[in-house]
């Protein structure tokens, strides 16, 4: 199933992908005279019961939707999945082996694969939506860069997860754009460079966990203008979801709506001969096969 939050009357809705309908959920529970819950988090807090009963509303109704209960997805804008991120975004760096390999010629990191997962954050104020602007402010930087990656949403508050039972705790999937300022890192540290304001679009939905059979088999790659720049599978990761979950959990208790961005292939845009940066006007594509694409543009700040 792919959940959405989308403006319906200049508020946040609850939504379910129909087809090329949106069904509003809490509409469709009314109709039912049921309940549901009111926003993303809400539905991931209120466990897997709550999203059973969403599925069979929906499995209910399909094809014949009460009065008022949908809205076409061309005419509908799509907002964050999730609004406020409990964390932000808890990021990966360095989890592709060729990537590792391009970063250590463009950005002086370790030429050596990492020991360890390489964790930093993106504040909840670098969340943004499919379609938003991604603001390039010239005057902190030159060298506005793409990251594509594969979001993880985890479903349960968890602690000391085994890697047998991290993909237990995944509620569903997305997709992010680890947008990255090269010149703004400082002494070692990302978070500066990664983490300002529109540089995590995310969206443009989440698919659920029971939808994705392997998230370690999925075609994942990113198009600036029409034109692909990353093209790789997330079969790639030096440490897959499960050792992520683990290694997080053991000191670091996730909780129901945390995303995870889970690394990027090679192909961003320091790697290039002469290196390629984003410009204002230009459109960025992530499509990651059996998730679907999230689109921005960037523009002058």
């Amino acid at each position: 199933m792919k959940l959405v939050t989308f403006d319906r009357d200049g508020a946040a809705r609850l939504g379910a992908v129909a087809g090329d309908l949106i069904v509003d959920l809490c509409a469709l529970a009314t109709a039912a005279g049921e309940a549901c819950p009111a926003t993303m988090l809400a539905l991931i807090e209120a466990g897997p019961e709550a999203l059973d009963t969403v599925k069979r509303l929906m499995a209910a109704h399909d094809g014949a939707w009460p009065a008022d209960t949908t809205v076409r997805l061309a005419d509908t804008r799509l907002l964050a999945p999730i609004q406020r991120l409990p964390k932000g975004v808890i990021g990966v760096g360095l989890n592709y082996s060729e990537h590792v390999e391009e970063s250590s010629r463009t950005m002086d990191t370790d030429r050596d694969m990492p020991s360890h997962p390489v964790i930093f954050f993106k504040p909840p104020t670098a969340v943004i939506g499919p379609e938003d602007s991604i603001v390039h402010n010239q005057a902190q930087t030159s060298q506005l860069d793409w990251e594509s990656e594969l979001g993880v949403v985890i479903g349960r508050r968890c602690r000391d997860v085994a890697p047998g039972d991290a993909l237990d705790q995944v509620f569903g999937y997305t997709c992010v754009n680890d947008i990255s300022a090269r010149d703004l890192r400082h002494g070692g540290q990302w978070c500066f460079a990664k983490g300002q304001d529109t540089f995590a679009p995310m969206g443009p939905w989440i698919v659920t966990a029971d939808e994705i059979e392997d998230p370690h088999a999925l075609r994942i790659g990113l198009r600036v203008n029409g034109v692909t720049k990353q093209d790789g599978n997330t079969r790639q990761m030096i440490f897959r979801v499960p050792a992520l979950i683990a290694h997080l959990s053991s000191g670091i208790t996730l909780e129901p709506g945390d995303v995870i961005a889970t690394g990027s292939p090679a192909g961003v845009g320091i790697s290039y001969v002469p290196p390629q940066f984003l410009k204002p006007g230009d459109v960025v594509e992530v499509d990651i096969e059996k998730i679907g694409v999230l689109k921005n543009t960037v523009v002058a700040g």
